[in-house]
């Protein structure tokens, strides 16, 4: 059993022990169960108080059982509610640390709590498309009142038991303990204080009601719908809190039951949920054991002070991780610092940072020209030129000069990890660590294992990643990594389309009302479009029968690089970022369709959509065929994190897996057909035809 039951002369207490958060999975509520049936059968036990161990109350559902029927097998969490709330003897939840989802559900079917400050409640179901289950939506009103419950229940955060204390005439704490180390002991008197109270209070008897009613109601599915565009659950969130307010308790639960079973079956929700469990398994590399021993990672060394470095150092100076920033020559370090300093600047005028916390992580910062002051590191960053032989020069440095067992690390994008590896005598210390920019910003980190990459330096790297704040995917060493390597194809079905009638703002919006971020053009054009150009000429020499579109080519030699000159696809006015589409880029993309004598075609929204995203998944398909990547569900994280595919359809793998892998197949087939298209890349990758052959899905 994941509960223990213990007595303390007439108290009984009922512990939650599921680590790391006492998750309610079935052993656990079948545990609080049975030992309440033993607690209310023994005599000499007056009153009865419910805790967890550890460092939780309970923070909910058992993730291991997520989605899976034995979520629901009995006594399910509304049984176990139930059967607190009908227990002849009181129930004092003694709650701490974290308490949320089911576990403050949990709590609020208890007949009084005392809370330890600091500790975090929430109702956080609404982030995976979904709404409380267990009586959240019908209890929190009545316990904390409809507004700020509301406010809970919509928004997910976690707010402070102490504060939560403060609301007027709530009811949802009856007492604040005076700490974390005397919860216990004031839980065990205060229920032996209400031992003999009757009747028992019970949570969904207390009255639930809202002044302006309906009128309110209005006004928060208005200011929801603004903020929620694509997920339904926060809008049938102001549904279920409003039944609270107008029926009967019992009425109320049957319209929260149905609702969720709903938001169950909804493709938002299936996408969340799926990040959810992703996200998780993202951090786990098949071969390297959880307790694989870590190096240790005190100080940190970044070459380069531009734009990425300055991006990577500032990750690690947030962390409260001491950064040496290389460059070679004063002028670029300090511009560099400047910039440093000028983004944590920003954040204290916006108030996102306290003045204090700037300078302390400002002097954990260190700037040098030397080489040997990096000698003392535990880990080293290259982020210099994407230039082999610079990489060269720089890791035959770092091998002369770093310690043993330092990690160390290229940020490079595309290069071969492999090659970079060999430019040392200890190719086992080095990994490939692809942050995206702005890198103090986006969450994504490819971490590239080499074929000689030691398993003790993937599981560091990977707990640092963590401790930075990233979303680590591993890939394996290939030109483009994941994210590149896709992105390509996604690139060149672009100009496909433009060859075929289509003007690069109709296959941007086309596949931004998708969801995307922003379309092929408009991120050609932040990136640079001198970026895609050099890589189309390599693979001019090294792939010569690829199909290109050359549009892209003439765009480039007219010096339409994008943002940083002002114009690419679109113009733009300085100190903005608005599109603004060209008549001489479309006159240049005709007059160069016409050269090739294609007569332009009506190319719908749906196509392009299909093309672009098919792409994705079909060179994707490839990648986990050839080891790339080791999971489906690890090429989505790299999507959404990294490359602005819509949250709300889980990535291209879950996305593809929705519409069903037969579809996706039949669409490429017709692609094929299109003598315009690459009829070869359109031939379904082997793993792609054979789960849609066997009715299988890649997640």
């Amino acid at each position: 059993m994941t509960a223990e039951y213990t007595v303390q002369g007439d108290i009984a207490t009922i512990t939650l022990n599921n680590p790391p958060v006492n998750g309610l999975g079935h052993s656990t509520r079948l545990g609080i169960t049975d030992a309440l049936a033993k607690a209310n059968a023994d005599g000499a036990v007056k009153a009865i108080v419910l805790t967890g161990a550890g460092k939780a109350f309970s923070g909910g559902a058992d993730i291991k059982e997520f989605g899976s029927p034995k979520a629901m097998q009995e006594p399910n969490l509304l049984s176990v509610i139930l059967a607190i709330e009908n227990s002849p003897k009181p129930v004092v939840a003694a709650i701490h640390s974290v308490c949320m989802g089911g576990g403050l559900e949990l709590a609020l079917g208890c007949h009084y709590r005392v809370a330890a400050p600091g500790c975090s409640v929430a109702l956080p179901e609404v982030k995976l498309g979904l709404l409380p289950g267990a009586g959240g939506t019908q209890r929190l009103p009545r316990a904390l009142g409809v507004e700020p419950a509301l406010n809970m229940i919509v928004s997910g955060e976690a707010i402070k038991s102490e504060m939560l204390a403060m609301y007027p005439g709530q009811k949802l704490f009856d007492k604040i303990a005076a700490s974390a180390e005397t919860l216990a002991a004031e839980a065990v008197a205060f229920a032996r204080s209400v031992a003999d109270v009757r009747p028992l209070p019970l949570v969904s008897n207390l009255p639930c009601k809202h002044p302006q009613g309906a009128a309110y109601f209005q006004f928060a599915r208005n200011m929801v719908k603004g903020m929620s565009k694509n997920f339904p659950a926060p809008a049938k969130c102001v549904d279920a809190v409003e039944a609270a307010t107008t029926k009967k308790f019992a009425d109320g639960m049957a319209v929260e039951r149905e609702i969720f079973i709903n938001l169950m079956w909804t493709p938002e929700s299936k996408a969340l949920r799926h990040i959810f469990m992703a996200e998780r398994a993202a951090s786990k590399i098949p071969d390297v054991p959880a307790d694989t021993p870590l190096r240790e990672i005190k100080a940190i060394a970044v070459i380069g002070a531009g734009t990425m470095g300055g991006g990577i150092s500032m990750n690690f100076l947030n962390a409260g991780i001491p950064v040496t920033m290389l460059e070679m020559k004063q002028d670029a370090l300090d511009r560099g610092v400047a910039t440093i300093r000028k983004n944590y600047e920003a954040q204290v005028k916006k108030g996102k940072l306290k003045q204090d916390k700037y300078e302390q992580r400002m002097s954990l910062l260190t700037t040098t020209l030397s080489y040997d002051a990096l000698k003392d590191a535990d880990m080293v960053i290259e982020a210099v030129f994407e230039e082999i032989g610079v990489k060269e020069a720089v890791f035959k440095e770092l091998d002369r000069v770093m310690k043993p067992g330092a990690i160390l690390a290229s940020n490079t994008s595309t290069l071969d990890v492999d090659k970079i590896a060999s430019f040392t005598k200890r190719p086992q210390d080095v990994v490939g660590l692809h942050f995206f920019s702005p890198a103090n910003i986006m969450r994504l980190l490819e971490v590239v294992r080499g074929a000689k990459t030691a398993k003790d330096v993937m599981a560091t790297v990977m707990v640092i990643a963590k401790k930075i704040k990233k979303t680590a995917v591993v890939s394996g060493v290939c030109d483009g990594f994941i994210g590149n390597r896709m992105i390509e194809q996604y690139g060149r079905q672009g100009g496909f389309l433009l060859d075929e009638g289509c003007t690069p703002a109709q296959v941007d919006k086309a596949i931004e009302k998708f969801g995307f971020a922003m379309g092929p053009f408009r991120m050609g054009d932040l990136a640079g479009n001198d970026i895609g150009w050099a890589i189309r000429k390599r693979r001019y020499q090294e792939k010569p029968d690829m199909k290109y579109s050359k549009t892209a080519d003439l765009l480039c030699e007219k010096g339409r690089y994008g943002q940083k000159t002002g114009a690419g696809w679109y113009d733009y006015v300085p100190g903005k970022r608005d599109a603004i589409p060209n008549a001489e880029v479309v006159k240049m993309i005709e007059e160069h369709r016409k050269a090739l004598g294609i007569t332009p075609r009506k190319v719908s929204d749906e196509e392009i959509v299909q093309r672009l995203v098919y792409s994705l998944v079909n060179e994707a398909a490839h990648i986990l065929e050839d080891g790339i990547a080791s999971k489906a569900s690890d090429i989505d994280m790299v999507y959404l994190m990294g490359y602005g595919f819509p949250i709300y359809r889980g990535g291209p793998m879950n996305y593809a897996d929705q519409v069903g892998l037969f579809n996706v197949v039949q669409a490429m087939k017709r692609f094929a057909l299109n003598p315009l298209d690459d009829a070869k890349f359109w031939q379904p990758a082997p793993l792609l035809a054979k789960l849609a052959a066997e009715g299988k899905t890649f997640n």
